[in-house]
């Protein structure tokens, strides 16, 4: 939209501050349809990720066992810088939502720009000290010498991108939290269409394998990277950012920080969780590596259109809260809910059938085959719970609830699942790998559960605590 049509919101002693009707009405009072607006183009971009990931397996799937056990083995190395922006986002996010619910679109912009300022130096530093360890990593996670330099290969370069994969997700973070998900929607559509044509050519084509796989996406992350300069720079939206914006304020990265590091650490976890799972399959052979790469894969795919359902809805959360609408956070955590727990049941139930033919299209290997059918029911038999851990997560996020945050969010990928995951290995062999997962994933949902009552019975005190004053002061 151009300049002109830009309304100028004015305060005393703040600069002032573009806002474009463009972009969604956090505090429009139709509650279902405000979700879904924001919500579905946050599904469909997560979606559009998880299909990306998935593609990339299948591609390298068809290079052999080896090839998607060392792709699969590098995957939580690449979680690590993927962790500090997804940390970074949520607190920014909560940050700009909760100032945009008290009118404060100047302090948003403040955080918003604050925080991609950190990022940058931040992926560089951890690309530095991966790549320095990167050999003795694997060798830790005990890659076989026949995984081991095609992992090398495929870490190296995705490594070289992570600063940019970090800025990705920090960036698409603030456009959702502005209420504008269509672009960072069209974002990651633009991203996958892009990796998509590129993989074939690289990889066979081209012929470089697994590094082809890798250049292609480091290409994608580079196109999604310039579409977020273009947004901030050309068409600023109520948050804006730039460096005028900057604030190294103390109080403020404490505050981005502080929201962030529970999901930071969720995803650190993951990271380490996923390198324990990996290295418990590993001594029974590189086909059983490949069976949990694709087993991992096929819950991913699962678990993002829930998360992106739930990042696209925590604006109206922390919007809500920021207003002290204690009534509207009530009907908006309940409509979260009923979304989140309905598509974990549908997708885990829909697994549970078509595990086979799913499996099947990552692998024509019937030794991989096979495992991966049992890996992946073991994996998805709880996942009915992960919609109420997710929302729960996302709920105590936009209300600003970090230590609580903390216990829901590192219980699946943490204190559950990585004890689990290095005892039961050597008592019950590969089947306790595949019982750790189902552990986490049922004493998670059932954390979340307890959590989840204990917020809404609070926000409901504070509703009725809020009602009274207002009927004292009739």
């Amino acid at each position: 939209m151009d300049k002109c049509n830009a309304e100028l919101v004015v305060k005393s002693n703040r600069d002032a501050m573009p806002k474009k009707n463009r972009h969604i009405d956090l505090s429009d009072q139709k509650l279902p349809g405000l979700l879904l607006r924001l919500a579905i183009p946050s599904v469909i971009g997560l979606s559009i990720n998880a299909s990306q990931q998935a593609l990339n397996a299948i591609f390298v799937g068809s290079l052999g066992a080896q090839a998607i056990a060392a792709v699969s083995m590098t995957m939580p190395l690449i979680v690590l810088p993927a962790a500090v922006g997804e940390g970074i986002g949520v607190g920014t996010a909560s940050f700009i939502s909760r100032h945009l619910g008290a009118g404060n679109a100047l302090e948003a912009s403040r955080g918003a720009s604050t925080a991609l300022a950190l990022a940058a130096p931040i992926g560089v530093i951890m690309t530095i000290a991966l790549l320095v360890t990167l050999r003795s990593i694997f060798v830790a996670l005990r890659a076989s010498q026949t995984i081991l330099p095609i992992a090398l290969d495929y870490a190296t370069i995705l490594l070289l991108g992570s600063t940019l994969m970090l800025l990705n997700i920090v960036s698409g973070f603030i456009v959702r939290a502005e209420g504008n998900t269509r672009f960072s929607m069209w974002t990651m559509l633009s991203a996958f269409i892009l990796n998509a044509v590129l993989d074939p050519i690289f990889i066979f084509l081209l012929s470089w394998g697994v590094r082809g796989a890798a250049i292609a996406t480091l290409i994608s992350q580079a196109a999604a990277m310039s579409l977020y300069i273009v947004y901030f720079t050309k068409w600023p939206g109520t948050v804006l950012v730039g460096i005028s914006q900057v604030s190294l304020r103390v109080d403020r990265i404490r505050q981005l920080a502080f929201i962030g590091a529970p999901a930071t650490m969720t995803s650190i976890l993951s990271a380490l969780g996923g390198m324990f799972l990996y290295g418990a399959a590993a001594p029974f052979g590189d086909e059983f590596i490949a069976a949990v790469g694709i087993a991992v894969r096929i819950l991913t795919i699962g678990a993002l259109p829930i998360i992106g359902f739930c990042i696209g809805s925590q604006a109206v959360l922390g919007f809500g809260w920021g207003a002290r609408d204690f009534t509207r956070v009530l009907k908006v955590a309940k409509i979260m809910l009923s979304v989140t727990v309905a598509l974990s049941l549908v997708y885990s139930a829909a697994v549970m059938v078509f595990v086979r033919p799913l499996v099947g299209l990552f692998s024509d290997n019937k030794g991989v085959t096979d495992i991966a059918v049992s890996t992946c029911i073991a994996f998805h038999l709880f996942f009915g719970l992960y919609g109420i851990q997710s929302f729960a997560t996302t709920m105590l996020q936009s209300l600003g609830r970090a230590r609580l945050s903390a216990v829901v969010s590192f219980a699946r990928q943490g204190y559950l699942f990585i004890p689990s995951v290095l005892l039961l290995p050597f008592v019950l062999g590969f089947s306790g790998v595949l019982v750790s997962q189902a552990i986490a994933e049922l004493g998670a949902g059932f954390i979340g559960l307890v959590v989840m009552f204990r917020q809404f019975a609070e926000l409901r005190r504070r509703d009725r605590r809020r009602y009274t004053r207002s009927e004292k002061h009739l």
